[in-house]
């Protein structure tokens, strides 16, 4: 099959044969793929080139939370550890999703093209963009871009999803259900948790005490809304 889009995807694994697995399936469902043994491999090719996902291996936790310091690159995290600690250790890192071996090759798609789709797309400059304010920080809407004074605040896929889900009703309650069903991870407990601990990063970034949300709130029982000044 023909590369049919320009995203590159790098697989980083200890074993071999997964790498090489995972490379032939992506590249025959229209991926530029790259393989790296190690996370200092990884470090060596990222150093040249664009990825749009990022797949650790075992110490994937440790090398996501690296990454995010300096990249919005999205992350997904393939691991032996199932656990939903561990799961919520590899969000808490900073990945956007997280699916545990084994798995089946039609879902690892499926959550690839769920986190591609949450990227947010260019835009052209506006002459007046709506921007919300919420205290220091402002949010562009039209390019999906936040901000504090002069410097600009890095989100991750999934925060920016979340902010275009939150800008777009302000004010107005949004359910779990419907973040799950937006973020396309399916419904059931853990995967609610999984968001709350996306909320949670989210605030860190837009709250002056992330502990007592002022704009982005919870509401009992309901969900979640953004209250910008």
């Amino acid at each position: 099959m023909s590369v049919i889009n320009d995203i590159h995807l790098l697989i980083v694994d200890d074993d071999e044969r997964i790498r090489v697995l995972l490379q032939k399936f992506l590249i025959r469902n229209g991926f530029f793929v790259s393989a790296a043994r190690d996370a200092g491999h990884a470090r060596r090719l990222l150093g040249g080139l664009d990825f749009d996902v990022m797949m650790p291996g075992e110490d994937g936790i440790a090398f996501t939370h690296s990454l995010r310091e300096t990249l919005t690159v999205p992350i997904l995290l393939l691991t032996a550890k199932g656990d939903t600690g561990d799961r919520i250790a590899g969000l808490e890192a900073g990945a956007d999703d997280y699916l545990a071996k084994p798995f089946e090759p039609k879902e690892l798609l499926l959550r690839i093209n769920a986190i591609l789709r949450r990227v947010p797309v260019e835009q052209g400059a506006s002459d007046a963009p709506k921007v919300l304010h919420l205290g220091s920080v402002r949010y562009d809407v039209e390019r999906g871009e936040m901000w504090q004074g002069n410097t600009a605040l890095r989100l991750t896929a999934t925060e920016a999803h979340l902010m275009r889900i939150f800008s777009a009703a302000p004010g107005e309650v949004i359910s779990r259900t419907r973040l799950v069903d937006d973020l396309g991870r399916g419904n059931g407990g853990a995967q609610d948790r999984a968001i709350d601990v996306q909320i949670t990063r989210l605030r860190r970034k837009i709250e002056a005490d992330p502990k007592q949300p002022r704009y982005l709130q919870t509401v009992r029982g309901a969900g979640y809304l953004l209250s910008p000044d």
